[in-house]
């Protein structure tokens, strides 16, 4: 399980009410961003899939076959629907964008049943650059949130010459075991729950059982002022009946605290991550000003972000899955990303 630095553990605490801050410490506005979403049937795909590393990879893919490419990563328990309005603006501005599924999630699948469920931020990280290299991608513009920005700042800081530019959902999320030992705030712990929840024998076996109401809880509880739908909640919640989602939902909770061991292979890869890399490639952080899922806050990290930088909070209710509640944010965010 992974184990957050004491900034990461606090992805979910409250933001500064400050909104575009530079790699300089400047700070400017953002305005308030209601979108008028559009409503779409579910044809995101077709799902195309690829071998990659130790897995089979499902994917989906628009935009031009030789356009620059964007690499979209979710989180949980969310799906690539969190990027339905997302990819196909950005196709539309030339980009080649391909959504993957996370490893545990929707048509992904392990080619082997003796591969370990392993969860651990290094592994997710190198499922990214063995998808990259199975489609022949040599450099990406990466963006993610909740779990997908924590692999995209892992390729980012570990793989430089492989990025773009990155767009990361509550910033630098880079972590380590040794540094989430230290305890947090009462109030802190609190925010989760889950991760303790997960470490467990009980909490394993009410996930098995409570998959979808336990991700529409998260969903509620991450983002209060979003009012999504029955439909848009159930054309995500497909993609937790993944034969593996249980067991690399909990590995990754427990590898946190350090109650499950990783891979040895990423041993030195971990080494790299537990010293906390500054990320050089040009970036944009965004945050919205209603997320309910912990998260730190933006001073802690700008330093860490080396190069070309700016900071955004959204403000207008726009809760932890930004894509989705704010995908025209999003999607500029990473135009603006790759003309850093």
């Amino acid at each position: 399980m992974f184990t957050l630095p004491t900034s990461q553990r606090f992805k979910c605490s409250a933001l500064l009410a400050c909104a575009l801050m530079s790699a300089t410490g400047a700070y400017a506005t953002q305005p308030a961003q209601p979108e008028n979403h559009v409503a779409v049937a579910d044809d995101f795909g077709p799902l195309k899939h690829i071998k990659a590393g130790v897995l089979e990879v499902a994917y989906v893919e628009q935009g031009p076959a030789d356009g620059p490419v964007v690499i979209l990563l979710h989180g949980w328990p969310y799906d690539i629907h969190s990027f339905q309005e997302v990819a196909p603006a950005l196709a539309a501005k030339g980009y080649r964008v391909l959504v993957p599924y996370v490893r545990g999630y929707g048509e992904t699948r392990f080619l082997s049943a003796d591969t370990p469920r392993n969860a651990q931020p290094a592994a997710l990280a190198s499922d990214v650059i063995a998808f990259m290299d199975a489609l022949q991608v040599k450099r990406a513009v990466l963006a993610g949130f909740d779990w997908g920005a924590r692999t995209a700042d892992i390729v980012s800081a570990l793989w430089p010459e492989r990025v773009k530019a990155l767009v990361s959902v509550s910033g630098y999320l880079i972590s380590s075991q040794q540094a989430a030992k230290a305890p947090l705030p009462p109030s802190a712990e609190l925010q989760w729950w889950y991760q303790y929840y997960f470490a467990t024998e009980r909490g394993e076996l009410g996930y098995t059982h409570n998959r979808h109401a336990f991700a529409k809880l998260i969903w509620q509880t991450a983002s209060p002022k979003w009012a999504f739908d029955d439909a848009t909640f159930e054309r995500s919640a497909k993609a937790l009946d993944n034969p593996d989602q249980v067991a690399i939902t909990v590995h990754n909770y427990r590898w946190r605290l350090g109650l499950a061991q990783g891979e040895t292979r990423y041993d030195p890869l971990e080494a790299k991550l537990a010293k906390s890399p500054a990320i050089g490639v040009p970036t944009i952080t965004l945050e919205g000003d209603a997320n309910g899922a912990p998260h730190p806050p933006a001073e802690a990290y700008a330093q860490r972000f080396t190069g070309k930088y700016e900071y955004r909070l959204l403000k207008g209710g726009v809760g932890h899955n930004l894509p989705q509640e704010a995908p025209q944010a999003f999607a500029q965010a990473v135009v603006d990303a790759d003309h850093l």
